[in-house]
């Protein structure tokens, strides 16, 4: 779980950076619901989604699409993450931590293996 907060921080500080490229040079920041944004989600959804799907954007496409393209994913990969992190904490309620199953299971062995 503190790995998968790592990389969501770290993505956000990436956000941050890239939003920040765009402010600084007065470029324009996608709308989430505009018609480029939409487009790079529906993209997403191809699979396998690889760098191949975006090559040929981020080849011949000036920078501030690119940023924004960049921009989205992110986003797309924030909300992933958001949930895989509400999913490790309800395992986390419900099974305890590593040491608590490792214990568990040792707990367990011992039980089906008295003596040993």
């Amino acid at each position: 779980m503190k790995l998968t907060n790592v990389a969501r921080a770290s993505l956000e500080e990436l956000l941050i950076n890239y939003q920040d490229f765009l402010r600084v040079r007065d470029l324009p920041l996608w709308n989430k619901d505009s018609k480029e944004a939409q487009y790079v989600r529906k993209l997403s959804k191809e699979a396998p989604l690889t760098y191949e799907v975006f090559r040929e954007f981020a080849q011949t496409r000036p920078a501030d699409v690119v940023a924004n393209i960049a921009i989205c994913l992110i986003h797309q990969a924030n909300y992933l993450l958001d949930q895989q992190i509400r999913k490790l904490e309800q395992d986390f309620i419900k099974e305890g931590g590593l040491r608590e199953r490792m214990n568990r299971a040792r707990l367990e062995e011992r039980y089906k293996n008295p003596g040993t």
